[in-house]
């Protein structure tokens, strides 16, 4: 079965809100980089635990949206709207991974590079 796609017949979903940072670690967020990244084992452990009852469990990915969480972050942000347009059409195509912006697939194909790639470089 292709881990992106399945042709199974769903009578149910699941979708559950990831932040990219749940596939890797950044310093001083390592807190919460690990939290998501155990919340994101969770959602591949309900998917395998659920399939069997043809429930699709999904995680969507995002960067920066722009929340109350976000308000002092100057970098970029995506708007929420659009993040829950992004959800639902992945849903709809029987996505088990949704990536939502371009921070989320900046940071899934980092590593790719191996684990020397997600580290800082010495000057």
């Amino acid at each position: 079965m292709d881990i992106a796609r399945s042709t199974a017949l769903v009578t149910g979903s699941i979708l559950n809100l990831l932040s990219a940072l749940a596939l890797i670690s950044l310093p001083r967020n390592g807190a919460y980089c690990a939290a998501k990244s155990a919340e994101w084992s969770m959602t591949n452990a309900l998917r395998a635990e659920l399939a069997g009852q043809d429930i699709r469990v999904a995680g969507l990915h995002v960067g920066y949206m722009d929340t109350d969480m976000t308000a002092s972050v100057t970098a970029p942000k995506s708007d929420p709207a659009d993040i829950a347009r992004i959800a639902i059409d992945g849903v709809e195509a029987d996505l088990y991974e949704i990536v939502a912006d371009e921070v989320g697939h900046q940071v899934q194909a980092a590593p790719a590079g191996g684990v020397s790639a997600l580290l800082p470089q010495p000057a």
